[in-house]
């Protein structure tokens, strides 16, 4: 890995002006950049108005109300977004001209079909859109403007897809249909159906039954009959090219992962895996309900419960209704024991000896929820078809491609990653105009862009210390627009790179987090913008380096604009356990510097895999506001991106890998060390708290290294990981049944003897993400250690994301009041 070097790095608001793009072919910068971002655009902060907790956990519209889930027009003249209705969880959508002014108009609730959608979809030569509305299919011709709804039902179409031949694909449930726009003419392509074939009329089994046909003429007669009727039926069936095709008959207990269908319309790829049946087990209760009683509420299951299903991978000849199984076997690695050193350390801990051996891995579509990109890619010529694969186990990704004439796999890339694979940074596509494919990988260490023609080598288009992201190609294949953190890991830019040339160039430098959206004439650039002590706007901004950016939004209220806000500065801290430092936002009074040592807080962000030591507005704001009104009050603030954050590459991310719980709190010591020797703080008097992975790492803090803090406050936390979900913990610690040895090491559960220091655990007991059940096993067993060193505060209508104010003031309360009395 590249050795890093970071002085302290101090980050203010920044400047909208977009500077020069870069020269550089192919950027490989060694480090980041860390020289002081200018301040620009600063509100008129009233610096005699003091923070309240009140306030800070008031309902959040009073902050504005920010623009939301924003797409461009089919036109690229304006833009639609949502906004927040005032008290009330609802949004409305409000039109953006790009030559208007204010914050747009708000469109009607008649007007709503005609916006159209982020994810509408257009014909090969872009002359017709399409996008689904409430369920019901819309189309757009482009060049007149003409609008039309293709149907007005309660069947609820889905993935609305244009074929090669004109007309308009889409489903309804999993059965597809396709859509002449001409004629009008609707036709069944294919129906896939979780049940056995139907065989036809049942022969006579048995003695009884076979007599009863020899003795009995009408019986006899009514199978002659129902014989007949059948086989006229598939005679019809075949020979009839005015009725629909059969149905795929997919098996019984079957549940349909993914499809994906042709532009041709003639192949449609399905993948399946046996259902699963649901475990009673897993339900909460919910002790405040409408009608008085207690109710038990369906919820996910536990890693520890869940057994993944292995995916078959059908190709079905919608031609000649023909099924194919895919065979995984061609993919590298297929039949390794990748789990197998695992295995071993846990069987040598049980007195047992592992034998390693070939094993034929579950393997199945990319699908995992992180990632909402369909993992089956048609070319747009329908030639060809690429997918996205994972082995179940976790340590595999691979990309392939079908060859439709043998019907097998053909290997294109494999990932292959002894942590995890990551489940973000998997986008993939084809080159619209060729036979090459481009994709995000990791392998480098960090998020880079590959290359790959199918039968040749994989090229690098671009190469660095940082992640790209969101990667968006050009219909004419000359560029790729994407995200990424090139000048420093918390500062988020736009970025296109020319894939001639492979020249990197910069299209913004505003000096915050970024994301785009580019527009469907490709000549614009819709941004989100925002910065630490601001919340994101909408700007606009030519698709090209050193534009002029607009802005076309200005939601953030007046009262939040007069807030005396403390940017915190982006600090690199140096790692006793590595080269790379561990980047983190400190809150400074004003007079941090003069007279006694400081208290301190350090708070732990969630998620785990999350980053919010970077320069754009956190989805924590209420702790941001609430570290605010500490650092008014004397304190120094940290917020840590300890590892297993986002944003720093591959090995940041899995050095949590078999030891959560480890090497943040290992983070955490550096960052209190740092506080001391440079920011005037007392290390008796320091505390920390966070919520989920936030509070899990308090628990480990306070359990694992009694003496770093004098008290800590676990919101919403993680005890015990074997009762977290699947898709999450089997990444990191894999299952209890093959890595026990893990899970011990990694949960809170274990190390609750070493509790010394007050502790507050706040919790929500309609919680479906971390149950209530954490806290209560867990306070169960402090109990039975008599350790009364802590306490608790339960919530009984909140979910894991709080939603009412009184609760979030109440619990806000109850962790200042643990700082003020122990720190």
């Amino acid at each position: 890995m590249t050795q890093f070097r970071y002085p302290l790095l101090a980050v203010a608001l920044c400047s909208l002006t977009v500077a020069s793009p870069l020269q550089a072919k192919k950027a490989e910068p060694q480090t980041y950049q860390t020289s002081t971002v200018s301040v620009a655009k600063a509100f008129n902060a009233d610096t005699a108005t003091t923070l309240s907790l009140e306030q800070i956990m008031a309902d959040p519209d009073w902050l504005g109300r920010q623009p939301e889930a924003a797409h461009w027009s089919a036109d690229s003249t304006q833009v639609y977004y949502q906004r927040k209705r005032q008290g009330s969880e609802l949004r409305d959508w409000y039109a953006r001209p790009l030559n208007g002014s204010d914050n747009g108009s708000l469109v009607s609730a008649g007007a709503l079909h005609l916006i159209g959608s982020d994810d509408a979809v257009y014909n090969r030569d872009r002359s017709m859109q399409a996008w689904i509305f409430e369920g019901d299919v819309f189309v757009r011709n482009m060049l007149s403007g003409e609008l039309t709804q293709l149907t007005r039902d309660n069947a609820q179409q889905t993935a609305a897809e244009f074929l090669l031949d004109g007309r308009l694909a889409y489903r309804e449930g999993w059965t597809y249909f396709a859509h002449n726009l001409t004629t009008g003419l609707r036709t069944e392509l294919a129906s896939l159906k979780t049940e056995a074939k139907p065989k036809g009329p049942a022969k006579p089994a048995g003695y009884l039954a076979q007599e009863q046909h020899k003795l009995i003429e009408f019986v006899a007669l009514e199978q002659k009959n129902a014989e007949q009727r059948y086989a006229a039926r598939q005679q019809l069936q075949k020979e009839n090219a005015s009725l629909p095709a059969a149905a795929f008959y997919l098996g019984k207990d079957q549940h349909i992962v993914a499809a994906s269908l042709s532009p041709k319309a003639d192949y449609l790829l399905v993948s399946v895996r046996k259902s699963s049946k649901r475990n009673d087990k897993d339900i909460m209760p919910n002790y405040i309900t409408g009608n008085g009683d207690i109710a038990a509420e369906q919820v996910r299951a536990r890693v520890n419960d869940v057994i993944p299903q292995p995916q078959r991978l059908l190709l079905l000849n919608l031609q000649d209704g023909s099924s194919t199984e895919l065979s995984y076997s061609s993919l590298p690695g297929y039949n390794e024991d990748v789990l197998a050193k695992v295995k071993a350390e846990n069987a040598k801990a049980q007195g047992e000896k592992y034998k390693s051996a070939k094993v034929i891995r579950d393997i199945g579509l990319m699908t995992d929820w992180y990632w909402s990109q369909s993992a089956m890619r048609w070319h747009s010529s329908g030639e060809q078809v690429a997918l996205m694969l994972k082995a179940l186990d976790n340590k595999d990704r691979w990309i392939a491609t079908v060859d439709l004439q043998k019907k097998v796999l053909v290997p294109q890339h494999r990932l292959h990653d002894e942590a995890w694979v990551n489940y973000a940074f998997n986008d993939y596509g084809w080159l619209n105009n060729s036979s090459s494919l481009y994709y995000l990988s990791e392998e480098s260490g960090y998020a880079h862009l590959y290359l790959k023609p199918l039968n040749g080598k994989a090229k690098k288009l671009t190469s660095g210390t940082f992640e790209v992201s969101s990667p968006v190609l050009t219909h004419n294949d000359n560029y790729i627009y994407f995200q990424a953190n090139v000048n420093h890991p918390g500062n988020y830019e736009v970025f296109r790179t020319e894939l001639s040339s492979g020249n990197l160039q910069q299209l913004t430098r505003l000096g915050g987090s970024t994301s785009f959206t580019l527009s469907p004439d490709e000549q614009k650039l819709l941004l989100n913008f925002s910065t630490n002590l601001s919340p994101n706007e909408l700007y606009v901004a030519d698709a090209k380096p050193e534009a002029t950016v607009a802005q076309l939004t200005d939601t953030i209220s007046e009262q939040f604009k007069q807030l005396p806000l403390v940017a915190p500065q982006i600090v690199a801290v140096p790692s006793s356990h590595g080269e790379q430092p561990v980047f983190s936002k400190v809150y400074y009074p004003a007079d941090y510097q003069q007279g006694e040592a400081r208290r301190a807080v350090v708070f732990n962000h969630g998620a785990g895999y999350l980053q919010n030591s970077d320069l754009g507005w956190s989805g924590y704001f209420r702790e941001f506001l609430f570290h605010n009104l500490l650092v008014q009050q004397g304190y120094v603030v940290m917020d840590m991106d300890y590892r297993a954050s986002k944003g720093y590459g591959r090995d940041w991310r899995t050095a949590i890998y078999r030891r959560m719980g480890t090497p943040e709190i290992e983070d955490l010591v550096d960052g209190v060390n740092w506080m001391v020797a440079n920011a005037n703080v007392d290390r008796n008097r320091i505390g920390t708290y966070g919520g989920s992975y936030g509070g899990f790492m308090t628990f480990m803090a306070l359990f694992k290294e009694p003496e770093l803090f004098q008290a800590g406050a676990a919101l919403r936390p993680v005890s015990d990981w074997a009762y977290y979900n699947h898709a999450y913990t089997s990444n990191i610690l894999n299952t209890p049944a093959i890595d026990p040895i893990a899970y011990e090491r990694s949960s809170p559960i274990y190390f609750t003897q070493g509790l010394t220091k007050p502790l507050l655990i706040n919790a929500p007991m309609v919680d479906d993400n971390v149950f209530f059940q954490d806290v209560v096993r867990l306070v169960q067993r402090l109990i039975e250690q008599e350790n009364i060193n802590f306490e608790t505060a339960i919530y009984p209508v909140e979910p894991h994301g709080f939603r009412q104010p009184s609760s979030w003031l109440d619990e806000y309360r109850r962790i200042y009041k643990l700082f003020e009395q122990n720190l």
